[in-house]
């Protein structure tokens, strides 16, 4: 029964993201926010099709931030990414360059204001993303990143890297660290979705201030012991 129906998960989820995609294009000449309600609509019918569909029920826990705001996620999948369209009230991510070479997701990042960052640039990449986190909080988004850069196996630590630090130290703002179990039902280079409960746990802010070493080793701490805690629950 497992693969019947993450076979039409896989099939509705592929066909709706193509659709709402292509109706999506007339947005490119809107104003954003209408965009951003395309962008939420598409994410809940993702989320409508896991539960009706794979048998997926998606939970969120803790406070979601609402304002201007820096998130700090784990990645397990690219669930962990969209899903985040349907929480948030205006979710940017960081994104690494290449995906703006993807047919038409490009174009909607470039229209949502994502922000773009080459991996390769070292220093550079690092003060264009300082930069444009400023001005994107001017918007009251909320920024996410996640630290690992890319996504990790279910029950491995992460290997976090530098910009998040960067962007805690300039932007001189609380982080909210969002540990999730994503991987653990919609997996990583699969088809298969497993039936459970997909949990978003929003985890109390770090506190803004802290040395760089000190804020690293707490961020991972607090992300990666939520998320083996989460997993260990095995919803």
């Amino acid at each position: 029964m497992i693969y019947l129906r993450s076979f039409l998960f896989q099939l509705f989820f592929w066909l709706w993201s193509a659709t709402m995609a292509i109706l999506m294009l007339v947005t490119l000449v809107l104003p954003r926010p209408v965009n951003r309600a395309a962008m939420r609509i598409w994410s809940r019918g993702v989320i409508l099709g896991l539960r009706i569909l794979a048998g997926v029920r998606v939970e969120v826990r803790g406070q979601v931030p609402t304002g201007p705001a820096l998130v700090a996620a784990k990645h397990q999948s690219m669930f962990d990414v969209f899903s985040q369209f349907a929480i948030l009230p205006d979710a940017c991510f960081v994104m690494k360059k290449e995906l703006l070479m993807v047919p038409l997701f490009g174009w909607h990042g470039l229209k949502a204001r994502m922000i773009v960052v080459d991996r390769d640039g070292h220093s550079a990449a690092l003060k264009k993303l300082v930069r444009d986190s400023v001005d994107r909080m001017k918007e009251t988004r909320q920024v996410v990143i996640f630290p690992e850069g890319t996504r990790g196996k279910v029950g491995e630590p992460g290997d976090y890297k530098p910009g998040i630090a960067a962007l805690y130290r300039e932007l001189e703002l609380p982080v909210t660290p969002l540990a999730l179990n994503c991987g653990q039902h919609w997996l990583h280079k699969s088809l298969l979705v497993q039936p459970g409960v997909i949990v978003f746990e929003y985890l109390p802010p770090i506190p803004a201030g802290l040395k760089r070493g000190e804020f690293m080793r707490e961020l991972q701490t607090r992300i990666d012991g939520a998320t083996k805690a989460l997993e260990d629950e095995g919803i």
